[in-house]
């Protein structure tokens, strides 16, 4: 090797190496995602997620899978599905300017077939000679099987074209999709619900409709992942998912809001309606019994707290996350597993009754 290479051999060792030590200091996963999350981090190339990361540090001293997760995902993951999606694009367009340059020669073809028509027709009308118009209708009749055979052609091709724009339109929208959607869960990710709800916040100031927000947190989550691993904190995170999924209907967007935090979004819902939808979800949640799979060991069931906030005139995206939040919070520091709603804050209302 030279110079040049043998330097840049030992510098992408030190930077793996660096990522393993941080992997192993902090005691999480070796995989693929977590190497390539410290792998950056130590290379400093990425500003964004070494910032993420240290306030995170500077935060807790220490960093969990899912945040990890989190940080691949809106650091790294969106870079990969941004190059997916120009490449989609592009094929996309090639295959439009091929279609565009068959109909170029199309129409080239007709021309000259419409020329060779005039002539015929000037030859046949200046000289009446029997040999000579048998002639002319003879390339006349040619003339018409090459313009047929080329026509076949291009009417093959332009059905292959179009099974295959169609094809990669397909496959433009899986990219799209994955790009809007939280891997683990299947849920929309945080990047759909920031999205989403300022758009909703649009509408409802629109059509002076009900919008509402409920943010959920799960209950000792960390408790979890401290006792039973990383698995079944991945485990404890779909069980939530699935019961945001079979307890909201079809306009409501229900999100992984970030780490073990979810997010629903529940268009023209009053907050009364709101509080309810919450509540089943919490029932949903408590319901389920947690097993690992493994060994089939019963591992207790799982609650989350939830606090729930309208949009009200006035407010933005901030404002109405901020009154959700701190009714979780409120939740939180009523005992967990219950329901807090703005209307309960000023009044100290108990949360709704818990079913064991």
């Amino acid at each position: 090797m030279t110079a040049a290479s043998d330097a840049d051999f030992d510098r992408t060792i030190k930077l793996a190496e660096g990522a393993l030590e941080r992997i192993k200091a902090l005691r999480l996963p070796a995989n693929p995602h977590n190497f390539e999350v410290w792998y950056t981090y130590a290379s400093g190339h990425n500003a964004a997620l070494n910032n993420a990361i240290n306030m995170m540090l500077d935060a807790g001293g220490s960093i969990t899978p899912a945040q990890i997760e989190e940080i691949y995902l809106k650091h790294l993951s969106a870079a990969d599905i941004g190059e997916r999606i120009d490449k989609v694009g592009t094929q996309i367009a090639g295959e439009i300017e091929q279609v565009m340059a068959m109909i170029d020669a199309s129409i080239g073809t007709a021309n000259d077939y419409s020329e060779s028509l005039a002539g015929a027709t000037k030859e046949i009308a200046s000289d009446g000679d029997r040999d000579q118009v048998r002639m002319i209708v003879e390339s006349l009749v040619s003339a018409t099987r090459e313009v047929e055979t080329k026509n076949q052609l291009m009417q093959q091709r332009l059905k292959d074209s179009r099974k295959e724009i169609r094809e990669l339109q397909e496959n433009l929208e899986v990219v799209r999709t994955e790009s809007l959607t939280d891997p683990l869960t299947t849920l929309s990710n945080r990047k759909f619900f920031d999205n989403m709800i300022e758009r909703l916040i649009k509408q409802a100031a629109g059509s002076k409709q009900p919008l509402s927000l409920i943010l959920t947190d799960i209950d000792h989550f960390k408790k979890f992942t401290d006792t039973y691993g990383h698995l079944t904190g991945d485990q404890v995170l779909r069980l939530v998912a699935v019961s945001l999924k079979h307890n909201v209907k079809g306009q409501d967007i229900a999100a992984r809001y970030g780490g073990e935090e979810f997010a629903v979004l529940l268009p023209n819902t009053a907050l009364s309606q709101a509080i309810t939808v919450a509540d089943h979800i919490r029932r949903a949640v408590q319901s389920k019994e947690l097993m690992r799979r493994s060994t089939g060991e019963t591992l207790g069931r799982v609650t989350i707290s939830l606090g729930v906030a309208q949009w009200h005139e006035g407010d933005d995206v901030a404002s109405i996350l901020e009154r959700a939040d701190s009714c979780l919070y409120a939740a939180k520091s009523a005992g967990r597993n219950c329901v807090v709603a703005e209307n309960m804050l000023d009044k100290r209302e108990p949360a709704p009754p818990k079913v064991a």
